[in-house]
């Protein structure tokens, strides 16, 4: 009698009843999980963070108009949230303009102070276009995050030979290092640098957050500049227009 076993290819990933058998008996290993079942896990999970974070962004003008849409307790949780992050923010509110400093006072005015706050050193030129434009928008920075500290220094009062050519020199500390150093304004912009450019600096490093309220001011800024060029020249075209007509439409430009 020949009792000879013939070898039998098994594919474990089949959904058999035979495998089934095999897999109880720990012969073959467990099916892995379906890709797209994973993929639906994963999805119905970031849908359902989502809708659990839905108010994270949201001030307090805007949880307040949705009283008759949000679960009461649920609402009042993110209130009492904002509130507390605005009573932190207001305790951090020191400052509010550019502090001129001097080389002895470098240590105690940036580094140090650096354990308390964002620190972002202006070192400046008054010869240099780009010094005075940064030293503008700096200006504009330090009322509108007073949370952050702002110095500004001349170069070679600064680090004796300082080379012109490096001038403006924006450097930013926190917990009494350099995190970020711009040698001109180059990387930002060069001479059509801007507030917004500054400010993408700041979400980068953390310094202000991303959902922040007052970084819409400048999109709506522009949106509003965009608004008046594109009346200007419709006007513009349409008195050209008409230039040779009476001149009842040029009134129509300055409506």
């Amino acid at each position: 009698m020949n009792n000879a076993k013939v070898q039998v290819e098994v594919d474990p990933t089949e959904d058999t009843e035979w495998n089934d058998i095999l897999r109880s008996h720990g012969i073959i290993p467990e099916r892995p999980p379906s890709p797209t079942a994973e993929l639906e896990a994963a999805l119905d999970e970031a849908v359902k963070r989502q809708h659990e974070n839905r108010l994270e962004s949201k001030d307090l003008d805007e949880l307040d108009e949705l009283e008759d849409e949000e679960d009461e307790e649920f609402l009042n949780f993110y209130k009492q949230k904002r509130m507390a992050e605005m009573k932190k923010l207001a305790e951090k509110k020191r400052y509010g303009s550019v502090l001129p400093i001097v080389k002895n006072e470098y240590e105690d005015e940036v580094t140090k102070a650096s354990n308390e706050a964002f620190v972002l050193v202006h070192m400046s030129l008054q010869s240099s276009l780009q010094s005075r434009l940064l030293a503008s928008i700096l200006s504009t920075t330090a009322h509108k995050f007073p949370e952050l500290k702002i110095c500004d220094i001349p170069a070679n009062r600064c680090i004796e030979n300082y080379p012109e050519s490096n001038c403006p020199t924006l450097v930013i500390y926190h917990n009494t290092n350099v995190i970020k150093q711009y040698i001109t304004l180059t990387q930002l912009g060069g001479n059509a640098t801007k507030q917004e450019d500054i400010e993408r600096v700041l979400v980068d490093i953390e310094a202000v957050d991303v959902n922040d309220k007052r970084l819409l001011i400048n999109q709506q800024d522009e949106d509003l500049e965009q608004e008046r060029k594109l009346r200007f020249m419709k006007k513009s075209l349409r008195g050209s227009s008409s230039r040779d007509d009476d001149d009842d439409d040029d009134d129509d430009f300055y409506d």
